[in-house]
């Protein structure tokens, strides 16, 4: 039934076009864009083709590349969309759901663009890129206990616009990069650094608008409790396209402290080693109120560790903590920082307190860019002083990789792992993300740097989880396994890895709100083999 559709789509334009030109057949692009324009209704306020950019167009590759935040699809030979939608309007989303089904094209949604692997603008068919950054408003509830934030609005301006309409006495728990956007983040869980107290941004979701397969404008109560769970968690876009999210917003003391302190080598006599040693003892298990991440990198042929925190507190009362249950860190009061939580968002950007304004968080587009690899692994043993030697070393050989351990415990200890989609809760001590970062293009660089990762996260086979060997979502890996042609089978492989004993449930979402599998990609969630 399609080929006649397209088909006669390409007759009508070209009929269309060819009384004023002599030029070749038009592309699909101007197909596609003619099927939107013509589709009612539309908002007369906000006509899409306004909104809507072919690769004729002269700002198409400044709209594409605007939220490229990985510089290994920045170039000239990834494949572009035929059209980049950047909506405006909810009707531009249902005008663009309808033809790209009309004319067999996958549909790639982008909120942010923090995708690690580039799967929210890129394909290997062809494609249209829906652009949500135009749809970013806030709308606070009465109370300022809840508000509407839609998907285009980045973490920065939520996080910005709740403590100003709070005065700093409310906040949200999500990731610590202001530029990510709401829509892809929370879908994937949505992790961060009041996660040990308040849980992820879905366990603060409370309802979402979202457009379905059939250009349905739904809700919480009109979507369904299971639709509603899988989103949470398990990745939207296989399933919809998420317009709004309904958070929940949290209470947040008028100071937190912070601190960011390094052992190279050691720190007050005692040795790097000791002080990993002693954290995978005490990061799960201390005040819900308290996240110390540790990151381990290399510095003169040196292990680094680097204890970044925050606590949601003073610093008098984290400095008891810290004696307490952590002496060998040696943590005194100058290191102790004390701010507003909004501040403390810039701290974790590595910005000195005092040098810049908090309205810095609102900026969209990052000044630098890099190329990056990430890759992630759950532990659930603390690591011995023997595996932590094997780590050392192949860091040490390895010097272009950083690992960020991530502690758990407190309250995602205590939310079932079937609450949402998002499956990793009680059992896991730590996350860990698998850093590589290049500044200079090339095939050589690149394929070293992506080298060196495996390298590391093969070493760390040993001390991760099995079975499956599990994986973060949001910290996208397509190494860990792709669907090109959308069967169960493929998609098992990475969905066991990301969603455990969820895999199957999202798979009989899958099947009843989007039978036909037109909201997928390469890591989406596959529809049944029987089907």
């Amino acid at each position: 039934m399609k080929s006649p559709t397209i088909q006669t789509l390409i007759i009508s334009v070209f009929l269309f076009t060819i009384q004023t030109s002599l030029a070749s057949p038009p592309t699909l692009g101007s197909v596609f864009t003619q099927c939107i324009i013509g589709l009612k209704p539309s908002n007369p306020c906000s006509p899409i083709q306004n909104f809507t950019y072919t690769p004729q167009n002269p700002k198409f590759l400044i709209i594409l590349n605007n939220y490229v935040r990985n510089l290994r699809y920045f170039n000239n030979t990834t494949r572009k969309p035929i059209a980049i939608v950047a909506a405006a309007d909810v009707t531009h989303i249902q005008a663009t759901i309808t033809c790209a089904k009309k004319l067999s094209l996958q549909l790639r949604i982008r909120s942010g663009g923090h995708d690690y692997d580039g799967l929210s603008y890129l394909s290997t068919v062809d494609f249209v890129v829906l652009d949500m950054f135009n749809l970013r408003s806030i709308e606070f509830g009465r109370k300022l206990d809840t508000a509407w934030v839609q998907s285009g609005a980045t973490l920065g301006e939520i996080y910005y616009g709740v403590a100003n309409k709070s005065n700093d006495l409310r906040g949200f728990p999500a990731g610590i990069c202001p530029g990510l956007g709401a829509g892809g983040h929370f879908s994937g869980g949505g992790y961060g650094n009041m996660m040990r107290r308040y849980g992820l941004s879905i366990d603060n979701i409370i309802d979402a608008k979202i457009v379905d397969a059939k250009g349905r404008v739904l809700d919480r109560t009109s979507m369904g409790e299971d639709l509603f769970w899988a989103l949470r968690g398990g990745g939207a876009a296989s399933f919809c396209v998420v317009l709004a999210w309904k958070i929940k917003l949290v209470p947040v003391p008028e100071k937190v402290t912070v601190f960011n302190v390094e052992a190279v080598g050691k720190r007050g006599g005692v040795n790097t080693k000791e002080l990993v040693v002693k954290w995978q003892e005490i990061a799960d298990k201390i005040d819900n109120s308290l996240f110390i991440r540790l990151t381990l990198s290399t510095s003169n042929k040196t292990v680094k560790a680097s204890f970044m925190g925050m606590f949601l507190g003073d610093s008098s009362r984290l400095l008891e903590i810290m004696t307490k249950e952590f002496p060998e860190l040696g943590l005194n009061k100058t290191e102790c920082i004390e701010m507003k939580w909004i501040e403390s968002v810039l701290f974790w950007l590595s910005i000195p307190p005092g040098t810049a304004p908090t309205s810095v968080m609102l900026n969209r587009i990052p000044q630098k860019q890099i190329y990056l690899k990430r890759k992630s692994d759950y532990v659930q043993k603390p690591i011995s002083r023997t595996g932590l030697d094997a780590i050392f070393k192949v860091l040490l050989e390895n010097e272009n990789v950083t690992m960020a351990w991530n502690p758990y415990g407190g309250r995602m200890s205590e939310i079932p792992s079937t609450e949402t989609a998002f499956p990793h809760r009680a059992g896991n001590k730590f996350k860990i993300q698998y850093a590589a970062n290049w500044f200079v293009p090339g095939e050589e660089v690149a394929k070293e740097c992506m080298s060196q990762t495996e390298r590391v996260f093969e070493a760390m086979t040993p001390y991760v989880s099995k079975n499956p060997r599990e994986a973060f979502l949001n910290y996208r890996d397509v190494d860990i396994g792709t669907s090109l042609n959308s069967t169960y089978e493929e998609g098992k492989v990475y969905g066991v890895k990301y969603f455990k004993n969820n895999f199957e449930r999202l798979v009989s979402v899958k099947s009843r709100v989007d039978p036909d599998n037109f909201f997928r990609y390469e890591q989406s969630i596959p529809v049944p083999s029987s089907h």
